[in-house]
């Protein structure tokens, strides 16, 4: 059972390994694993919805630090999970169709830098005495236009610099074909709908936390 395309999730998923410097996803009971080796994360499993392998691997995985997500409903995943597994905060898997790319503009005071490092293009955006105020990242891979990782300093928020940042990396994109792709924070969800994109489908989150932490 899917609630999303299982190769539009394997495409955006792959294409953000390639932003986050990760292993390719694999196969993994239905879904898809990426060994992602942080300090607070060591493995992750994404599912399409809600599938039975996420049960399986919840009654198997015993180590911290793994983080279980699906294309759903928080309540449909800790239905399938044990209470050992601990709700993340609310996420969303958001779509915006091929088209006509806004012009990059930034307010008064601050200035930009994009490059590209392998595959992968990065916006940063600097204030006047050139601290960092936001950056993001994007890669194209298999069909889609991922943006990864798009944040704002708290001090220099709601002066239009998100907006900014995703017009920039969205003049990386070669394939006017690409469907863009991104997953959103509960507050990012705001500022990406006011810049045409749409929620495909909630995108939950269980994790086992160490007991320390």
């Amino acid at each position: 059972m899917s609630n999303v395309d299982p190769q539009l999730l394997a495409s955006w998923l792959a294409a953000r390994s390639i932003a986050r410097g990760l292993p390719a996803p694999v196969p993994d009971r239905g879904g898809l694993r990426v060994e992602t080796g942080q300090p607070e994360e060591l493995r992750r499993y994404v599912f399409a919805g809600p599938n039975a392998g996420i049960s399986e691997l919840a009654m198997e995985i015993s180590e911290p630090r793994v983080f279980i997500k699906m294309c759903g409903r928080q309540e449909q995943l800790l239905a399938r999970v044990n209470p050992r597994w601990t709700p993340q905060p609310d996420a969303y898997l958001m779509t915006k169709e091929p088209g006509r790319n806004p012009v990059p503009s930034l307010p008064t005071g601050y200035w930009m830098q994009v490059a590209t490092e392998g595959r992968t293009t990065i916006a940063r955006i600097y204030a006047e005495d050139d601290t960092p105020a936001a950056s993001g990242y994007a890669v194209e891979h298999d069909g889609v236009f991922v943006f990864d990782r798009i944040a704002t300093d708290a001090r220099h928020q709601r002066q239009g610099l998100g907006a900014a940042l995703m017009a920039a990396l969205g003049t990386a994109q070669q394939s006017q074909a690409a469907q863009r792709v991104l997953v959103a924070t509960e507050q990012g969800r705001a500022l990406y709908a006011t810049l045409g994109w749409r929620v495909l489908s909630p995108y939950a989150t269980v994790a086992l936390i160490p007991a320390d932490g």
